[in-house]
């Protein structure tokens, strides 16, 4: 690699160098990558110039400035990590810009620095429920956020990327531009270009209500029953989130985690407060730079086994296979409502389409194989509640961007790989082909 680390700023470790194991390491620490370097790059100058490196050696380059989306799908290939260009720029409404301003994000930026510049502005971006989870990743995989209701994919809110495509040439990717490349990277996934930068239109959010609460896991059936019963009327303005809850070692809860695009949600939220026994309730409202802690996810690398799933409905049968059993092995039993602007097809939308299932189901465990034998049976007793299909932001370790997809955005998106990197010189976390 010494021609490649003669021609960047940043730092390159090779297999057998020191270090080099803790550099290949992803977030989720239970994929293991065989890569043959990691390459920090400094710059978008060095991601090109890697890209172009790959390219002439015929090696893969696979991104990851975090790897919370890790599949073990990068063995064999360079790893470029991005974290270092997590530069944020929040640019004022005009006509270019649009009426509520646009960030403009470098490739490495996680969603907790984008809603801290944004939230004194009284806007936001659509982040998930991680502040550390990084924006380009979450975003080219179509991005199923907080506010997905009332605006859909936070990939159809780009407006422009800034990329390498598989020759190692920056490009400038947008609706004029390139279409085909545009519609692919919101939502296809970064299988076509490596992105460097990307700018996406804000929302206002000059209130937000929010919080969870919670309740011994003895009260679930009646938490879900009022869940379902919030779900069926809910505006698109509020997002409600179920979840059993069980950690090692550690009591059962049921929990709801809810956002409310406005001061207050009135009795929307009233049949949760007839059921007793809560716990605690963090209800109220929070700037959205305070959005992570609804969930209050972990924010250290850690390794898990999970797995989503789209559902037709929430109706008894499919209560009575969620709650049939205590939720040991599993960690989290989560349900997040759907619809809204995710259920509308949007024109000049990208690859992320649109979704008609009203619920999506996402089972998350420490690896083990009771882990990995009671997410099979969850999977199989549902099979009747699904459509097959899953969100690509959510796909996990050994599972294909095929299942993520129609199978006409499927073979659009092969098609373009095959015209845009026939060599394979770009890999995903999922790959298309």
């Amino acid at each position: 690699m010494n021609e490649l680390k003669n021609t960047i700023k940043g730092t390159i470790w090779a297999a057998g160098d020191p270090g080099f194991a803790e550099q290949s390491r992803p977030w989720n620490l239970a994929v293991e990558q065989k890569v043959v370097a990691v390459v920090e790059a400094a710059d978008a100058d060095d991601v090109a110039a890697t890209v172009s490196y790959a390219a002439l050696h015929g090696l893969a380059v696979t991104t990851q400035p975090t790897g919370h989306s890790a599949s073990g799908s990068a063995d064999g290939t360079i790893l470029l990590r991005t974290h270092r260009l997590n530069s944020v720029e929040i640019i004022g409404g005009s006509a270019e810009a649009g009426p509520n301003g646009v960030a403009r994000v470098g490739a490495g930026a996680q969603w907790g620095q984008v809603l801290a510049a944004a939230s004194p502005l009284g806007l936001t971006g659509l982040a998930g429920s991680s502040p550390v989870v990084g924006v380009t990743g979450y975003t080219l995989g179509g991005g199923l956020s907080w506010f997905s209701r009332a605006y859909g994919f936070a990939a159809d809110s780009v407006l422009a990327f800034d990329a390498i495509d598989a020759g190692g040439a920056k490009i400038r990717v947008t609706a004029e531009t390139d279409p085909e490349l545009f519609w692919a990277l919101r939502g296809g996934g970064g299988d076509f270009a490596v992105v460097t930068a990307l700018e996406f239109a804000l929302r206002p959010a000059p209130f937000l209500y929010g919080g969870r609460i919670m309740w011994p896991v003895e009260r679930a059936p009646e938490v879900l029953a009022a869940y379902r019963e919030v779900t069926a009327t809910a505006p698109e303005e509020l997002t409600v989130w179920f979840d059993l809850l069980k950690f090692p070692g550690g009591p059962g809860f049921v929990t709801v985690d809810c956002t409310f695009l406005g001061e207050h949600p009135g009795d929307l939220l009233s049949p949760f407060d007839r059921i007793g026994g809560a716990i605690s309730d963090g209800r109220g409202l929070l700037p959205v730079a305070e959005l992570g802690g609804i969930c209050a996810e972990p924010t250290d690398p850690l390794p898990s086994m999970s797995s989503a799933y789209l559902l037709t409905s929430l109706d008894d049968a499919v209560a009575e296979v969620l709650l049939a059993d205590p939720i040991d092995p599993l960690v989290s039993v989560q349900i997040r409502h759907l619809g809204g602007a995710l259920s509308r097809p949007v024109p000049g939308g990208g690859a992320a389409g649109h979704l008609d299932e009203p619920y999506l189901v996402y089972l998350l465990g420490l690896p083990s194989q009771d882990t990995a034998d009671r997410i099979e049976g969850l999977s199989k007793a549902l099979v009747p509640h699904t459509t097959g299909r899953k969100p690509y932001t959510m796909l996990h370790d050994g599972e294909h961007a095929a299942s993520a997809f129609p199978r006409d955005t499927l073979d659009r998106l092969r098609d373009l790989k095959r015209a845009r990197d026939p060599r394979g010189v770009i890999r995903a976390n999922f790959p298309v082909l």
